[in-house]
């Protein structure tokens, strides 16, 4: 075997694994937001949950993508362990449609394919079809790769030290240990079973005596299938001790088939060959069904154990984390250095915590209305502190926006990602209007100055419509609350308006009368006119939301 040989097999795996990359990030690009929506809605039991990772992977083409994502969900709180096992077992389903793929030769079509990607994505001018034609590319590239390492396999059958290492590979423990370390190498399954697949077409794995020796390759597949758990175990490693469950839950599934596969492959290798081979063309074919077949066993032995493999992470990686509170200061809880970053759900953890900002926001406009009547000294000093404490998160908000703005997020994310710029602004604003108010608490107090009843209910009641188009606001963060109370909202933020200037006109009446101070009165205007600009501010975080739900729609 040549130097040409070896150029030819490696270029060929390099063009594979770039085919690979290409594909799922075009998918992720172009369906990934909607397929968070199926993996959110559609895995709330067990079958559903693994019907739908089924499909998923075999769209993306990656069980490693599907169980990583997966892992980030579990970690965002979006997906139960319960629900993310089910997914799991689909997924190991989903990833043997690459080698049936590949068994099936489609390399001859792959220059068409490719063309076809190339020419679509300099045309157009749409994302979306640019995304679906780096799809068509990205699947031109993997036949290719598998063409190339083809041509490069077949001189390998005149190679005296290839065959010499290969016939050396008789050992069922062995091969189980080759296919698990090349697979956590290049982090994916379907790259290490698709050149086993190519080898076995070029006839390549012989015994000693130089027969035909195609059964080995059941064993490397199972080592394939454990190294496989390397990807999902590596992203978990940053995130929560749920997000490690999941991965473990991964691994555990796959250690388990495995043992019970090889032991049935020890005990009844001939019968269970003959059967194979008895419907597979060829070796090629051999080995794509074989990795069907074993998933398909292993998910049907394994997935009404789901429930308990899920107990026996929880007994491996005992405890819980320990949690950020609601009000805990100057720390991230859904986004951070702790938190396992995906692009697939990247804008839905900055959502969660542009939800909780806001919450605590509203909160401390409360509790500086309260400080204003009551002139309570914890409560101005607690309004100052949880204003830095929201200033931090809109700067760490924002970095994180940026941040994700550069990563390859699904189409859908990416077109309304300037709004929540504009969002945490808005919200920070809210921030600042209430540490305004404990300033008027303080000259309030300083001054001695009292305000009349009348001018207490009226702040009361204009606080009133402020935090119910608060509440509406942060609701349409979440979604909790539909777009299409936009003109609800409107009416809201208008009859704030509205009672700002009579409360300011009743303010001047009772000024003429001298029923209250001059001090006082300064004071509750600037209160009222705070009131009215917070309204604003809530009013405009609800359109922001809305304007973009509307442009990824």
């Amino acid at each position: 075997m040549g130097l040409k040989e070896i150029m030819s097999l490696c270029g060929g795996l390099g063009l594979f694994l770039l085919g690979m990359t290409i594909m799922s990030e075009g998918i992720e690009k172009a369906a990934g937001a909607k397929l968070r929506g199926i993996l959110e809605v559609f895995t709330t039991n067990r079958l559903t949950g693994m019907v739908v990772g089924l499909i998923f992977t075999a769209i993306m083409q990656s069980s490693s993508a599907c169980t990583s994502l997966v892992v980030s969900f579990v970690n965002s709180g979006l997906m139960s362990l319960y629900q993310a096992a089910g997914v799991i077992f689909g997924a190991n389903i989903g990833t043997t449609v690459t080698s049936q793929l590949v068994s099936f030769n489609l390399s001859a079509y792959a220059p068409i394919i490719l063309l076809l990607g190339v020419v679509t994505a300099m045309i157009s001018k749409k994302q979306m079809v640019q995304r679906i034609a780096d799809i068509f590319a990205g699947f031109g590239v993997l036949f290719l790769g598998i063409s190339t390492m083809s041509s490069g396999m077949s001189e390998m059958k005149t190679s005296p030290q290839i065959i010499g290492i290969l016939s050396g590979l008789t050992n069922p423990f062995l091969a189980v240990l080759t296919g698990l370390i090349i697979t956590a190498i290049v982090q994916s399954s379907s790259v290490t079973v698709s050149l086993t697949l190519l080898m076995a077409q070029q006839g390549l794995f012989k015994d000693a005596n130089g027969d035909p020796n195609v059964n080995i390759c059941l064993f490397i597949i199972l080592g394939c299938n454990i190294g496989a758990c390397t990807t999902a175990l590596i992203s978990s490693l940053a995130g929560k001790k749920d997000a490690k469950r999941a991965a473990l839950i991964h691994l555990l599934f796959n250690i388990i088939g495995t043992v019970l596969m090889f032991i049935i492959f020890t005990v009844a290798m001939d019968p269970i060959s003959s059967w194979l081979h008895s419907f597979s063309g060829d070796d090629g074919r051999f080995v794509a069904n074989a990795h069907t077949i074993i998933k398909i066993f292993q998910v049907l032995i394994l997935l009404p154990f789901s429930n308990q493999i899920v107990k026996l992470t929880n007994i491996i990686i005992p405890g819980n984390d320990q949690k950020v509170g609601y009000r805990d200061t100057f720390q991230l809880k859904y986004i951070g250095d702790k938190v396992i970053f995906n692009p697939s759900t990247a804008v839905v953890d900055g959502l969660k915590e542009l939800e909780r900002m806001a919450s605590l926001a509203s909160d401390n406009l409360n509790r500086a209305m309260n400080a204003l009547i009551t002139l309570d000294e914890d409560d101005i000093k607690e309004v100052h502190e949880m204003e830095e404490n929201i200033n931090f998160l809109n700067r760490s908000i924002t970095a994180y926006l940026i941040k994700i703005n550069q990563s390859p997020l699904p189409i859908e994310d990416l077109q309304g990602l300037g709004s929540l710029f504009h969002v945490a602004n808005d919200i920070e604003r809210i921030g600042d209007h209430a540490e305004n108010i404990a300033e008027f608490a303080e000259r309030r107090k300083n001054a001695g100055a009292s305000f009349s009843d009348e001018a207490i209910a009226e702040m009361t009641e204009m606080l009133n419509l402020v935090n119910n188009l608060m509440q509406k606001s942060i609701k349409v963060i979440v979604g909790t609350e539909s777009p299409d109370y936009i003109d609800q909202l409107s009416a809201m933020e208008d009859k704030i308006d509205d009672m700002e200037k009579k409360v300011q006109q009743n303010h001047i009446d009772r000024l003429t009368r001298q029923e209250c101070s001059p001090e006082a009165g300064m004071i509750f205007s600037d209160v009222a006119t705070a009131l009215e600009r917070v309204g604003d501010h809530a009013f405009n975080i609800a359109v922001y939301i809305i304007k973009r739900d509307n442009s990824v729609a």
